[in-house]
């Protein structure tokens, strides 16, 4: 995938979404049979809950699905552990992620688990993180914990 298809897009305008609420940037969209079930950002600064990562969000706001085995994440950023095994958990068969480059990422657990992962390494993804990451540096070391 070398363009940043539609739903990566609306995806990223998620996580716009959070950085303009002074949050984490980061967005997620879920496709189920090809429509778009739902989408999120992470509003663990917003909501104060540690668990509000963008792709819970996402998951949140889609709802109760009677299948995942047609569907398709995707996240700005490659999911974290938490986020993972959410995706594990519900048999969702393929992620498709603007970065991998941020932090440590569970691509690797996601891949074991008969996962498909794509990592899009998209620079716009990657640089509202690190604008994030300037603006609000305590914030930053106290999510990512990483620096």
């Amino acid at each position: 995938m070398s363009q940043i298809d539609e739903f990566m897009k609306e995806a990223i305008e998620e996580a716009r979404k959070g950085l303009s609420e002074s949050g984490i940037p980061i967005g997620s969209l879920l496709l189920v049979d090809g429509k778009i079930a739902g989408k999120g950002h992470n509003r663990r600064v917003q909501h104060n809950d540690p668990t509000a990562h963008g792709e819970i969000d996402c998951l949140r706001n889609a709802g109760r699905q009677k299948s995942y085995k047609n569907s398709v994440i995707y996240s700005t950023l490659m999911p974290c552990h938490m986020c993972a095994g959410a995706i594990v958990q519900f048999g969702i068969p393929k992620v498709i992620a603007g970065e991998n480059r941020t932090f440590p990422s569970a691509a690797e657990f996601m891949k074991a688990n008969g996962v498909e992962v794509i990592d899009l390494n998209l620079d716009e993804c990657y640089d509202l993180l690190q604008e994030f990451r300037r603006l609000y540096p305590d914030v930053w070391n106290e999510d990512i914990g990483v620096d």
